[in-house]
């Protein structure tokens, strides 16, 4: 129960901080990440929020989940609902900034953020994103994972660009360090079941230091 807890905690923060570095970064206007370049187009061209369109696009993308057999856990609903809300919020509360300097501040932090939020909600391991489940489904059928994601965050990025999406550094930062920022973030955040027979075993007395 505990460790279910835990689980469940770590997710749902992981979840509140993706939505803040998505209001950080497209506050920056310096350009957003693939999916936010989508969200921000479609945002654009169609009315209703980014948040709102992180949730549409989420669902629409669980849809492509029926004929790959991919199935959602409770971290991937709550993916799919809580992220687009989270992001808007943040967008309400958050002073745009004006100055170059404060720009590149908030865009730093929003990669730096989407990393560590990112090995929260996926070492919670409660489900898959939608996104990262339809990528994951897709390299299952024998192909290359690396090539997949590319394929598909090349896309979005330029059907989100097409509508009028950010564009610009930032795109280029969050595509190059997401990756590696997760790399090195997640085994920490990873959090392991315990098994029957670590469970049953006593916790290590403290040995007195040497002298």
């Amino acid at each position: 129960m505990a460790l279910m807890a835990r689980r469940l905690v770590q997710l749902y923060v992981g979840l509140a901080f993706y939505g803040l570095g998505i209001a950080l970064q497209v506050s920056s206007g310096l350009g957003n990440g693939p999916w936010d370049v989508l969200h921000e187009g479609l945002s654009r061209r169609l009315g209703l929020s980014i948040g709102a369109w992180v949730v549409i696009t989420g669902a629409l993308v669980m849809l492509a989940w029926i004929p790959l057999r991919q199935r959602p856990g409770i971290g991937t609903i709550s993916n799919a609902v809580l992220i687009g809300v989270f992001a808007d919020l943040f967008l309400w509360l958050l002073p745009t900034p004006e100055a170059l300097g404060a720009r590149w501040a908030y865009l730093v932090t929003a990669v730096l953020v989407g990393g560590f939020a990112t090995g929260c909600y996926i070492g919670a391991g409660l489900g898959p994103g939608p996104r990262d489940g339809l990528m994951t489904g897709i390299a299952a059928r024998g192909h290359s994972l690396r090539a997949v994601r590319t394929g598909i965050e090349l896309t979005v990025l330029a059907g989100g660009w097409l509508l009028g999406g950010t564009v610009g550094a930032g795109t280029v930062l969050y595509a190059v360090a997401i990756g590696p920022l997760t790399h090195v973030l997640l085994p920490a955040l990873t959090i392991r079941p315990r098994t029957r027979e670590a469970a049953a075993e006593p916790e290590p007395q403290e040995q007195p230091a040497a002298t």
